[in-house]
Formats: C-alpha cells, sequence, structure tokens
C-alpha cells in the first residue's frame, strides 16, 4: 500500500513522498498516530529563480499555489486510508494548523512562533532531507524549494531511516544573505531545539517588511534563503525536480 499511495500522491502533483515512524514525538502532538505521510510540492524553479533579492508576486502566488495543492494532497491521502479501514488526521500546509474536523486552530503558538508538529520533523523522520541552517527543509532533489504537509495514520507503513543530522557542512550560503541576521551558522541535528540555531522572530520581522514593500502585502514571506542554498541551486539548473 506504500507504493500505491505514493503513485497516486504523485500522479496528483506530490513531488516527494515519504513515511515516518512517529513514535519518538509525544503522543498527544501526533494524536496518537504512530506513523506519517510527509508530502512535498517542489516550487516552480523560474519563479525561484526570481527571487534573490526578495519576494515578488509571483512568487506570492506560487506559494498560495502550492499550499493550495498540498491541501488537497492531505486530503485525498487521508480519505484513501481511512476509506480502507485505518485512522489518518490530515494537517493544513500552513503555518496556523487547523483542526480537519472543527477547523479550529490547534498548534500555532505565537509567542514561540512554532507548530505543535511541525511539517518538517515528519519530513525529517521520513527521510526526505534535513533542516538547513536556515531552517527550512533541505532535500537533494529540490533543495528547499518546496512546502510541506503531513498526514498521521496508524497505517502500518514499511518506513524510511530518519534524517538525523544536516549535510549542510560549512556552507553558509543562507546565513550571509538573510537580511534578518536569523541564521547563526550552526548545523542543525534531531533533537536541537530550532531557536538553538536560528531566530525565527528575526526572521518574521525581516519577512514582513519585504514582503511589504516589495510585494505590496501584510504577510510573511522571503525566500531569499531559498534561492541561494547550493542545494536549490542544483535543482533551478535542472529546471526542476
Amino acid at each position: 500500500m506504500r507504493d500505491q499511495v505514493r503513485a497516486e500522491l504523485k500522479s496528483r502533483g506530490a513531488s516527494l513522498v515519504g513515511f515516518a515512524d512517529m513514535q519518538v514525538i509525544p503522543a498527544h502532538v501526533r494524536a496518537g498516530l504512530p506513523n506519517a505521510v510527509s508530502i512535498a510540492v517542489s516550487l516552480n524553479p523560474g519563479v525561484i529563480f526570481g527571487i534573490r533579492e526578495g519576494p515578488t508576486k509571483e512568487y506570492w502566488d506560487e506559494y498560495r499555489r502550492a499550499n493550495a495543492l498540498l491541501a488537497e494532497l492531505a486530503s485525498f491521502a487521508a480519505g484513501f486510508l481511512t476509506d480502507r479501514g485505518y485512522k489518518a488526521r490530515a494537517l493544513v500546509p500552513t503555518i496556523v494548523e487547523y483542526d480537519s474536523i472543527t477547523q479550529s486552530p490547534v498548534s500555532y503558538n505565537p509567542e514561540t512562533l512554532s507548530t505543535r508538529l511541525p511539517h518538517k520533523t515528519a519530513a525529517t523522520r521520513a527521510g526526505l532531507g534535513w533542516i538547513g541552517k536556515c531552517a527550512l527543509l533541505i532535500t537533494p532533489e529540490c533543495g528547499s524549494a518546496l512546502r510541506l504537509t503531513t498526514v498521521l495514520t496508524d497505517a502500518d507503513f514499511r518506513i524510511a531511516a530518519p534524517m538525523e543530522e544536516s549535510q549542510c557542512g560549512t556552507c553558509i550560503a543562507c546565513v550571509e544573505v538573510c537580511p534578518g541576521r536569523a541564521p547563526s551558522g550552526k548545523n542543525w541535528q534531531a533533537g536541537v531545539d530550532r531557536d538553538g540555531f536560528f531566530d525565527a522572530f528575526a526572521c518574521r520581522t525581516a519577512a514582513h517588511q519585504l514582503a511589504k514593500t516589495r510585494v505590496g502585502i501584510e504577510e510573511t514571506i522571503c525566500g531569499i534563503c531559498i534561492n541561494v542554498c547550493p542545494w536549490t541551486q542544483k535543482y533551478l539548473r535542472r529546471g526542476g525536480a
């Protein structure tokens, strides 16, 4: 069934699909469900090419397109699994997560700028990639030019080996260009708190200002670190995933 789920999701627009054992995460955080399907949608390379100096209207549109597609994919995957007798819960692919039944906020903490269960955590547990110095997921296929969502489930998939260490090494490309000086330059490893290597508040402040001045929107998007990442640059040179 793992292969069937992956094939169905990719036929509907998913770029990467991984399967994770989530039991190292506290049960109340993962709704008591032991596994996860991690779903990624890559961002248009032409759009990503254009954000080296900051966000554009095209990037904002692409960001929303990817989120909308991810919501559809997560809903499909959850339905696919529940139709086969499994429990499944789709998380939404935006900063504020909502319960799929009540549509009420369940996990966003404005005091810490964190969610109860980051999609990046499921993605690293599924072996899709690692967390970069910019606090974004980085994959060999797309760099950080992607968006993520997660479906929690009790389906008994064959799971991947988790990614537990950064592959960024001594690279500081994102550190050097960040307008908010948010990355410290330290490498991530599993279990390390985000605040130990990345200042999310500095990122938010700079991204919000850039979005307002360059795109004219009251949102928090930037993308400079995505563009300059060497793994993203490989993706751009290939013209896509």
